[in-house]
């Protein structure tokens, strides 16, 4: 086989394996992308006479077949193949013969990964966001059977006003449904086409028609200039990855709380035997792991997020194989968040709240009753602020 970019050279096993590092792994999810984008592209270039009608048509039915064939687990990436691209025109060109190297003309590897990418993220910010819908049903649906539970409102960890259950799943809705919002934005910055691009300095002398692909391919506009592309790489997963980091942390809240609540010192709530596990060596431990697993996955989606900014940070303009790099964390983030969402949307629905173990003390309405003494004697709030003081200091 020959690598795309191959032309007789020699190549150390050392280097190959180095340079490849985990795309032949990580680029199985992107097959259908890649696919995808090599379709429009296709077409492309039939419409504007640079493939025959009938070639286009080989390499079409060749692509879904390939697609299918991979699905099916009939081929796939290896290290010999360094990536998807390299993988995908080379069974091509066994199934269809030479007519598979036309796929390539006025495309680079360059805007062939990043248009992948951008599908990718497209197809992933609806998957989170869907997620978040779902986590906001979960947490609304505990607040209509148990809002009505008074919890104690805390400050600095010590109890501070009255709250309730409906209050405190109101807070983490609203602020899911605001990094929803965020997502939403995340997603504007993908949906640009930066196929026909090229390397980054777009395709001299051949009329391409870029605008044929964006329709084809479902993006909202096509990204230009040709040098942008590149300069923008790691910029929309930098974003996404914000998002995601801002997720985590709410999760990771929310998970803080609930492990609270389920302390023996606490027992505001029960959690279902189905969403906890149990100890090798102490019979009688019920063990809230998931809480905690989603509370540690918070470290690591930050982590992917700086892992991002930094691979890009201070690069020079146009393409550096440095942004390889992002792939990874980028994959990990995503797949964390989504599954972390999922089993929090599950969790929440096993949560009981137990009213008969929730203490409400006096004091705590300490601040209500300096208000009612403004309200009705008329005095500062300074003043009755002290007068309550001195009740709860005897």
């Amino acid at each position: 086989m020959s690598r795309l970019w191959e032309k007789g050279l020699p190549l150390d096993e050392r280097v190959l394996k180095y340079t490849a590092g985990e795309d032949h792994k990580l680029d199985e999810r992107l097959v259908i992308y890649d696919v995808r984008a090599s379709i429009a592209h296709a077409e492309m270039l039939s419409s504007v006479n640079l493939l025959t009608n009938e070639d286009c048509s080989k390499i079409t039915n060749g692509l879904e077949q390939l697609l299918h064939d991979f699905e099916n687990g009939k081929w796939t990436i290896t290290l010999q193949d360094e990536d998807v691209h390299t993988a995908l025109e080379v069974n091509l060109t066994r199934l269809i013969g030479e007519v598979g190297g036309k796929i390539h003309l006025g495309r680079s590897r360059n805007d062939q990964v990043l248009v992948a990418l951008r599908l990718y993220m497209l197809d992933a910010i609806d998957i989170v966001s869907h997620g978040i819908e779902g986590l906001c049903e979960a947490l609304n649906l505990l607040k209509l059977r148990q809002g009505e539970i008074t919890l104690p409102g805390t400050t600095h960890m010590q109890h501070a006003m009255p709250s309730s259950v409906a209050l405190w799943s109101e807070a983490f809705i609203e602020g899911f449904e605001d990094i929803k919002e965020g997502i939403g934005n995340a997603k504007i910055r993908s949906n640009k086409n930066p196929l026909g691009s090229a390397a980054g300095y777009g395709t001299p002398g051949l009329p391409i028609d870029r605008a044929i692909t964006t329709e084809k391919l479902g993006f909202e506009e096509i990204q230009v200039p040709v040098t942008a592309p590149q300069l923008s790489r790691g910029k929309a997963e930098a974003h996404f990855l914000f998002e995601l980091t801002m997720l985590m942390q709410d999760l990771g809240r929310l998970s803080s709380d609930l492990l609270l609540y389920y302390t023996q010192e606490f027992s505001y709530i029960s959690l279902a035997d189905e969403v906890t596990t149990g100890s090798s060596i102490m019979p009688q431990k019920r063990n809230p792991d998931v809480l905690e697993l989603i509370r540690g996955a918070t470290a690591t989606v930050n982590a992917c997020l700086n892992e991002c900014l930094i691979i890009t940070n201070k690069l020079p303009s146009g393409f550096q194989r440095d942004l390889q790099r992002i792939k990874a964390p980028l994959f990990r983030a995503i797949d964390i968040s989504i599954e972390s969402v999922e089993i929090m949307s599950y969790l929440i629905t096993t949560v009981e709240f137990l009213p008969q173990n929730i203490k409400i003390e006096e004091d705590l309405h300490a601040a209500e009753e300096a208000y009612k003494l403004v309200l009705n004697e008329g005095i500062s709030f300074r003043k009755a602020y002290q007068q309550i003081a001195q009740k709860y200091s005897k």
